[in-house]
């Protein structure tokens, strides 16, 4: 179920029961999103090959057996263009890797950067952490990841390491089972059927974010962004739920506005019809979804704007 409020249910203790906070950490477009769905077990956190796809703190829960893992999904650390929102995306890194009980630490097997170290001096120190060697099906000379490895403990004392791929469903079996240890023994903080904290208002932002992104390539900054104006819910004829959207998709420039538009306006009609039909299948309810493009310049270094636009 889709989480409309973010409060913890503070339920009493069960023997047994486990539950905790573990937080996805890593470098802009590591892979982060695809695995929190996957250990979700439902897309709650949009991808796409763009860099920079997701831009808010989003948790994701799964509750299996007596255990609840709380995941916590982070913007990649930005370590480039000081921006107002790349500010405010840091911030929420930080903020996600001081007061949890677990970390895992995403990087493409084989591979080590710079964006990557930058990510890895923000662990604190106590807090365990497991290495995420991810997308372990791109590497073809298995051998090369064991001096690779030695390499990594060497730079911070990992609890363990999980050479998998966020695609291959018996790696995430195994990761859970993994992470289960990290976790105390408390009640659990959501109610069992519930997937994410996050409203289905920002889910839909969310959702829409991912199309214009997916249609439009590396054409457009990834500073464009999507605004919810109207959202409201009504029951249908037939007493099935009906929800009606209108949502903005805000760039920088005249010319960007074109391109969202496309030819005839097909292009924003492709990203709406897919967004839709993605939010009918998400929400379990009929979607009426309108779109809109407006034109803010420079909204990206504006503080306020930023704010306004619903990032911390």
């Amino acid at each position: 179920m889709l989480n409309q409020t973010a409060t913890r249910t503070g339920q009493a203790a069960v023997p047994g029961q486990r539950c905790g906070l573990v937080a996805i950490v890593g470098k802009p477009n590591v892979g982060k999103s695809t695995l929190l769905n996957a250990l979700v077990g439902q897309k709650i956190s949009i991808t796409s090959r763009k860099a920079q796809t997701t831009r808010h703190r989003i948790t994701g829960i799964r509750t299996q057996g007596a255990t609840q893992f709380v995941f916590v999904d982070t913007p990649g650390f930005q370590t480039r263009h000081h921006t107002a929102l790349n500010k405010s995306l840091n911030k929420t890194v930080l903020g996600a890797v001081g007061d949890v009980d677990l970390v895992l630490f995403v990087v493409e097997a084989g591979s080590f950067t710079l964006a990557d170290a930058k990510v890895l001096s923000l662990l604190k120190p106590g807090v365990p952490a497991l290495l995420i060697a991810n997308k372990l099906d791109t590497v073809h000379r298995r051998a090369e990841i064991a001096p690779w490895l030695k390499s990594m403990q060497e730079r911070h004392p990992f609890a363990e390491f999980v050479p998998m791929s966020a695609k291959n469903p018996k790696d995430i079996e195994r990761l859970l089972g993994i992470c289960e240890k990290y976790l105390p023994e408390q009640a659990w903080w959501y109610g069992e059927d519930e997937l994410t904290d996050r409203s289905e208002k920002f889910l839909a932002s969310e959702i829409v974010r991912e199309k214009l992104f997916r249609f439009t390539g590396d054409e457009l900054p990834y500073t464009s962004t999507v605004v919810v104006d109207k959202f409201d819910e009504e029951m249908g004829r037939n007493k099935s739920r009906l929800v009606r959207i209108a949502a903005t998709i805000v760039v920088e420039r005249d010319g960007h506005k074109a391109m969202v538009i496309g030819e005839k306006g097909e292009r924003l009609k492709r990203i709406g019809t897919e967004a839709r039909q993605e939010l009918e299948k998400l929400m379990d309810c009929k979607v009426f979804l309108e779109l809109w493009v407006k034109v803010r310049s420079g909204w990206a270094d504006d503080e306020a704007r930023v704010r306004s636009f619903g990032y911390e």
